[in-house]
């Protein structure tokens, strides 16, 4: 049976000492039984989108983890979509940015029977040349995957409620970006969809496949800033294990894990929500 080890959210700076603690503690459980592979899906950086030393640290600090290692691209990491991030749009510098540090922001990684693929859901519907580079990944992964079963990783969900959802918000991909996926959701082999981007733990089922919202290793969010949104306020980590045709998916939350809420330390995140 291979295991992955899924980290997300991270924020991680060197302008302050906050979340290094959680993000050893996970850390010590991987050096102590290592995963057949590491997703880190996206927020590794308390603001590399516009700062090149937080993303230079959260690739050092997170380059530590063992064995085989895929970088996934978060907002604060290369910006998103304007109409979600206005004041920090993706485009190619903040791509550029985070390819030097933690690599091309999509790929795939091949375990035994079943193919990984991580996409950058960033650059969905901004119409940037890198989400045709990606569509084209993405027929091609699938094209040669075979019998394998599929495990796709990503940062934002690709949907809420259902994937027909036409709510345009800052929590999921947009909805005209998702007909580039629609290949990805209904292929037979597809057996797990696992995001970040919310810092709740939930999860869901539909048909075959599991819908898995990973926690945060940095803080949660106040129950008013994320009305309607199901979901555990929770800090960790989680480990999937493979099996022949479904994903068990097992929360880490070893002791000493904290649970900051962002309010209290927002001046030393991200301040410019304040007003």
């Amino acid at each position: 049976m291979q295991t992955i080890l899924q980290i997300t959210d991270a924020h991680l700076s060197p302008r302050n000492e906050l979340f290094r603690g959680n993000v050893a503690l996970i850390h010590a459980l991987a050096a102590a039984t290592p995963p057949d592979l590491t997703v880190a899906s996206g927020d590794l950086s308390l603001d590399g989108a516009d700062h090149d030393a937080d993303m230079a640290f959260a690739a050092e600090e997170l380059g530590r983890f063992p064995g085989p290692f895929l970088a996934l691209p978060g907002n604060h990491d290369t910006g998103s979509h304007p109409h979600t991030m206005p004041r920090q749009p993706f485009d190619a510098t903040r791509l550029t940015r985070f390819q030097q540090y933690l690599g091309t922001g999509y790929g795939l990684h091949d375990l035994p029977g079943w193919r990984v693929i991580g996409l950058n859901s960033e650059v969905m519907g901004t119409g940037h040349p890198e989400e045709d580079a990606q569509a084209r990944f993405i027929i091609e992964a699938l094209e040669s995957a075979e019998a394998r079963r599929l495990a796709v990783f990503l940062h934002k969900p690709i949907f809420i409620t259902h994937p027909d959802d036409p709510v345009f918000d800052y929590w999921s991909v947009p909805p005209h970006a998702r007909n580039t996926l629609m290949p990805l959701l209904e292929h037979p082999g597809l057996r797990l969809v696992a995001s970040g981007h919310l810092h709740l733990h939930h999860e869901f089922k539909r048909d075959a496949v599991s819908f898995v919202w990973a926690p945060p290793l940095s803080f949660v969010v106040e129950e008013d800033e994320q009305q309607g949104l199901p979901g555990a306020r929770r800090c960790g980590a989680l480990l999937h294990h493979l099996h022949e045709d479904h994903v068990e998916t097992v929360l880490l939350e070893p002791d000493g894990m904290e649970v900051p809420y962002l309010g209290p330390i927002r001046h030393l995140t991200y301040p410019r929500a304040t007003s």
